[in-house]
């Protein structure tokens, strides 16, 4: 007999090559070509909005320059009438002409109070130093947190 056992006469298992990452099975070019499309549709609507809030951007910018000037001039009916004007012309691009148009006095404050939270809305004094010499009573860091909010926040109807 033979004194080495059967088992350690055979040889090792040949292991087969291993499987390679090229080409990828359909798939996976399934869902390469999903996440494209979703990537694509995701960056044309961010697109879109980009390009649609540019109004806001451009009255941003605006206000900033004129509250600026009021800094430098100190002309409260000034920083009042123009802020005014700069809202108006924003209200008119985000809604519909007749809904804003006509709007003003108390009508044109509660339109705008009416797209914010209670702490950031317009001093009562404002609609009315628009149309008064003296605008000495409007606080005017409430005005300029109020305006830049609803610049910001204002949600506009297509």
């Amino acid at each position: 007999m033979n004194p080495q056992g059967p088992l350690a006469a055979l040889h090792p298992l040949r292991e087969p090559l291993p499987v390679g990452w090229w080409p990828p099975a359909p798939g996976w070019w399934l869902l390469a070509a999903l996440v494209l499309a979703a990537l694509f549709v995701l960056g044309w609507a961010l697109f879109r909005r980009y390009r649609a809030s540019a109004y806001r951007r451009r009255a941003l910018a605006q206000f900033s320059r004129l509250v600026d000037e009021y800094g430098q001039s100190g002309d409260s009916r000034r920083l009042l009438t123009e802020t005014n004007a700069l809202l108006k012309s924003v209200a008119l691009v985000a809604f519909a002409r007749r809904d804003v148009a006509s709007c003003s006095g108390a009508t044109w404050l509660n339109f705008l109070n009416s797209a914010l939270p209670e702490e950031e809305q317009f001093p009562p004094g404002f609609a009315a130093a628009n149309y008064s010499k003296d605008a000495q009573d409007v606080d005017i860091q409430r005005l300029q947190r109020a305006a830049s909010a609803w610049i910001k926040k204002h949600e506009a109807t297509p």
